[in-house]
């Protein structure tokens, strides 16, 4: 069981085990806001199982640095959708070939179907007459830090939704 953390800003800090987590509601350093699956059974007490808590000072985060890029960070910034086509894309694409100069930026990757990586080879846009569905940019936001942040629990959504996400 994960448990997501909070900042005092309400912005997502890190994901944490369940016990972890109730560990700092009992030391008072976090409150429950919401609770998930069964109930943890103490020999005095019956406490909720913790899926969101909330830290009550805020915690300072260093500086990051962009997160770095990745096969699997283009398809989830992209949805697995294909950006020529928008159909299902299931592998990358440089825009600007790598055989033209074409570097291995979160700018320069698109996700792409097997069909149109193969139909666009190392041709450029202008070539072909293509043009993208959407602009790629460089991702920001906890969301790309925190890797368990990639299949969220359904009680997170409307934490992740009001935080800086």
């Amino acid at each position: 069981m994960r448990t997501l953390v909070l900042n005092a800003g309400y912005e997502p800090l890190a994901v944490v085990t369940f016990r972890r987590a109730l560990l700092l509601v009992l030391t008072d350093k976090a409150s429950v806001l919401a609770e998930d699956g069964d109930p943890v059974v103490g020999p005095r007490e019956v406490l909720g199982r913790p899926s969101v808590i909330l830290l009550h000072r805020y915690i300072k985060v260093p500086y990051r640095e962009a997160a770095a890029v990745t096969r699997r960070g283009v398809l989830r910034r992209d949805g697995h959708s294909c950006g020529y086509c928008g159909r299902h894309a299931s592998t990358v694409d440089h825009i600007q070939p790598r055989s033209r100069g074409g570097q291995d930026t979160w700018e320069n990757l698109v996700a792409c179907c097997l069909a149109c990586n193969n139909a666009k080879g190392n041709k450029t846009l202008r070539q072909l007459g293509w043009t993208l569905r959407t602009v790629p940019t460089r991702p920001h936001g906890p969301q790309w830090y925190i890797t368990e942040l990639e299949r969220p629990a359904p009680a997170w959504t409307d934490f992740l939704r009001s935080g800086a996400a």
